[in-house]
């Protein structure tokens, strides 16, 4: 017996159920991801550290500006350090800082928005190795505990820790908070780097570049720590 041909209505149901499936979703956060990227490369926006910021754009709106664009090419795997150091020495310490940390914020709140839409529901049944079911365990019970550690010890990157933590059962709160407390400490000290670097022998320049040595050290001691504690479960 023949079966009745698809209506419409059900191939436009089928569509949708495809179109929006997990995989798919995923597929449309890769491309994104990747167009991104192409972009930055296209851009290089490690330029600004050696051209500085466009002559037309000054004032407090730059520092508008250049938070929201902060944002974005974090989400787009450009490092932090590059933009904190190109905040610093464009706006000075202070303005450089604010802006910088609104920009970490805002690229973390992005790319977790993006991963937990369109990438959660595909990664997580993915989540068997023992290390990721682990690190997936800290991350959805010690939400805030564990982002306030990620973003006070540098080391990991930052736009991996957001589609990771995107992935976990985190909550945004405990996300949001965590990054915006925890990123103070070195994204202060990046940023009067970036401000004080024609005088590399100023007081300033010289904590806050210890500063950064000293919390580097101290996350490879901690990751290294936590990489023995995991593998012994």
């Amino acid at each position: 017996m023949l079966e009745p041909a698809a209506t419409p209505d059900g191939l436009a149901a089928r569509c949708t159920r495809v179109l929006f499936s997990p995989w798919a979703r995923l597929a449309v956060l890769f491309v994104l991801l990747a167009g991104a990227s192409i972009a930055m490369i296209i851009w290089q926006p490690q330029r600004l550290l050696a051209h500085g910021w466009p002559p037309a754009w000054a004032g407090g709106g730059a520092v508008v500006i250049f938070g929201l664009a902060y944002g974005v090419c974090t989400t787009a795997f450009v490092p932090r350090p590059v933009l904190n150091l190109a905040a610093g020495a464009i706006f000075g310490s202070l303005p450089g800082f604010l802006s910088a940390l609104a920009g970490t914020v805002l690229g973390a709140g992005l790319a977790f928005g993006l991963g937990r839409l369109l990438g959660q529901d595909a990664l997580r049944p993915l989540l068997r190795a023992r290390w990721l079911t682990a690190a997936d365990r800290q991350l959805s019970e010690h939400g805030f505990r564990s982002m306030m550690a990620i973003r006070l010890f540098p080391g990991l990157p930052f736009c991996a820790t957001n589609y990771c933590a995107a992935v976990s059962r985190m909550s945004w709160g405990a996300f949001l908070l965590a990054t915006t407390l925890g990123s103070v400490p070195n994204t202060a000290a990046y940023v009067i780097a970036g401000a004080r670097a024609s005088s590399p022998t100023s007081p300033a320049f010289l904590i806050s570049t210890a500063f950064i040595v000293v919390s580097g050290l101290a996350a490879v001691a901690v990751a290294w720590r936590k990489r023995a504690s995991i593998r012994g479960r």
